[in-house]
């Protein structure tokens, strides 16, 4: 099977169509020569209205932390974007939006991720994804997984989720900017 055909396949996926307040509409991007992987938790419903990944303040707050504009961030020869989960799964009754379903990164993440095999870095973008793919390398909290990054390089980054809730946790942990950001800068410039 090729890359082309998997993501046709993913497209008009419909495994937990019935779980899908909106339906099923599979958000993400890749290509074989994509350098730089992004894997976050789910599209919101801004970005399944779109179709297209992180447009949204999320996004345009995850390209500041990473520093790079559009043009580069939606080049899928450069980035490929896998969330954790494909679809929206609705909102929460706190007023965010769901976990992403379990079955996307269960049934496509290891069929997909085996044909980026030229990804240099993976950023791991909020708590879903810590847990996926750090396993019990993770600490016991998210602060202090994404305080500890240097012990998970060069293969993964592990960041916050850049969600409005974020911006309380940055000014709570002012050396995610000072540290961090820079550190993820250089990283994202060293592979594109």
């Amino acid at each position: 099977m090729s890359l082309t055909r998997l993501l046709r396949e993913i497209d008009v996926c419909q495994v937990c169509a019935t779980c899908l307040p909106l339906g099923p509409r599979p958000v993400l991007s890749a290509a074989k020569s994509a350098r730089l992987l992004i894997i976050g938790q789910a599209p919101g419903s801004k970005v399944h209205q779109s179709g297209v990944p992180w447009s949204d303040a999320s996004g345009d707050r995850l390209r500041d932390w990473m520093g790079i504009d559009t043009s580069v961030f939606y080049d899928k020869t450069k980035v490929a974007i896998v969330p954790m989960g494909f679809c929206y799964p609705g909102a929460s009754e706190s007023g965010g939006d769901n976990p992403p379903r379990p079955e996307c990164a269960t049934l496509w993440h290891e069929r997909l991720i085996k044909y980026l095999s030229r990804v240099e870095l993976t950023l791991l973008v909020g708590q879903y994804a810590h847990r996926r793919y750090l396993g019990p390398k993770r600490k016991t909290s998210l602060t202090q997984t994404v305080r500890a990054f240097a012990d998970y390089g060069p293969e993964f980054l592990p960041l916050p989720h850049p969600s409005w809730r974020s911006a309380i946790w940055v000014k709570k942990n002012p050396w995610f900017e000072q540290e961090i950001v820079p550190s993820l800068r250089k990283a994202i410039r060293g592979v594109i």
